[in-house]
């Protein structure tokens, strides 16, 4: 794997998480989701609040998307990493976008203390586990028939 493989697979991870952008913006708007993990992770991780602080809060929001970008972009470059084409089917980007939700959920959750998971109604579970199915097709690129 080269380093135009490495840049390949982060672009479509940045795509990828802008799709999800769009998808739960849609999701707000029509009164499905309350708020998206990015702003939960914004309002409740302390971890973050430094950094945001440092931000003008006029773009704290733009900040917080752009973080979003770069962790979809990170995710990318891991698919890409770990997943050799011989192994790449149908499936394999969904599955890999549904993995990225559960070690969010079971790991990065409790490590920030986040406390949005308790609360969240299974539509919403349902919208942010097929905004990580679509980030993962994405990914995939044309490994997905």
């Amino acid at each position: 794997m080269g380093r135009a493989d490495i840049r390949r697979d982060a672009a479509r991870g940045v795509v990828a998480a802008m799709a999800m952008t769009g998808f739960r913006r849609l999701s707000v708007g029509l009164g499905l989701l309350e708020e998206t993990p990015p702003e939960v992770m914004a309002e409740q991780a302390k971890v973050l609040r430094p950094a945001l602080e440092r931000v003008p809060e006029r773009l704290r929001g733009e900040a917080v998307e752009l973080g979003h970008w770069l962790y979809g972009a990170a995710g990318g470059a891991v698919y890409g990493a770990l997943v050799r084409p011989r192994l790449r089917g149908r499936w394999v980007g969904p599955a890999y976008g549904l993995a990225i939700w559960a070690a969010f959920e079971t790991g990065l959750v409790p490590l920030l203390g986040l406390e949005h998971t308790e609360e969240r109604k299974i539509v919403s579970r349902l919208l942010v586990a097929a905004d990580h199915i679509l980030y993962g097709v994405i990914v995939a690129g044309e490994s997905v028939d």
